[in-house]
């Protein structure tokens, strides 16, 4: 079998002393003293540039609006935006966000979470709860600061979580600019849009059923023996 032709070799051997592509040390470069001494030189001048360190915890850097802090919920007009659709809980890479929806036929919004869960020892501040989420109720907010003295503290419950809308406006001043970029100005959320009935959505069937009274009559429909195999 013939030998390959088209490979590069090697233009020397690197621990040969002739090898063209290695240049040589002065002696001052081979103690290494030179370059001790300009290390040190620079390290010495450092000494009397302004300082930039923040004096913490008595000076406390506020981040900017892009920053992903601790994810929160949005609290608006009093109650939280959220509807519970499972959207972040489903898209959490560490599975830090558990939930379990309600409904209450006299809230607007229909449907709520009864309990809304974050474990803080999961949460990667990925933030892609807030990028999924529909209804612009969980986002990233600029708390960094954050202690636990125990595992148990360190899963936030729903109270903990709502902030009001009022002191998250600049993160969602910003979603909306980046959102716009990453969309092509296609996105225009409605906060209108979160007070909504699912029941009020089809005008020509409309059952009034709660969620309890669809799944009893989804009980009742299993039990009722279908005419074939195909139909139920």
């Amino acid at each position: 079998m013939a030998q390959p032709t088209n490979l590069e070799k090697p233009r020397a051997n690197a621990l040969n002393k002739d090898y063209d592509r290695e240049r040589s040390f002065s002696f001052l470069e081979n103690i290494y003293l030179p370059e001790i001494f300009k290390a040190l030189w620079y390290s010495f001048k450092q000494i009397f540039q302004p300082t930039v360190t923040m004096s913490y915890p008595e000076e406390k850097w506020d981040p900017p609006a892009i920053f992903r802090g601790r994810p929160v919920l949005v609290e608006d007009n009093g109650k939280e935006r959220c509807v519970a659709c499972g959207l972040c809980a489903r898209a959490c890479p560490p599975l830090a966000i558990s939930m379990q929806a309600n409904e209450d036929a006299d809230d607007p919004k229909e449907r709520y979470p009864d309990f809304f869960e974050i474990n803080m020892l999961r949460c990667i501040y990925c933030g892609y709860c807030e990028e999924v989420c529909p209804e612009e109720a969980i986002v990233m907010s600029k708390d960094y600061d954050i202690v636990f003295e125990s595992r148990e503290e360190a899963v936030y419950d729903k109270e903990r979580l709502l902030v009001p809308k009022e002191d998250l406006q600049e993160r969602l001043d910003f979603l909306r600019t980046y959102k716009n970029r990453q969309f092509g100005q296609f996105w225009d959320f409605q906060e209108e849009n979160n007070i909504h009935s699912v029941r009020d959505r089809d005008r020509e069937f409309n059952s009034g059923l709660s969620l309890v009274e669809l799944l009893e009559r989804q009980k009742e429909n299993d039990t009722v023996e279908a005419d074939s195999k195909w139909a139920r």
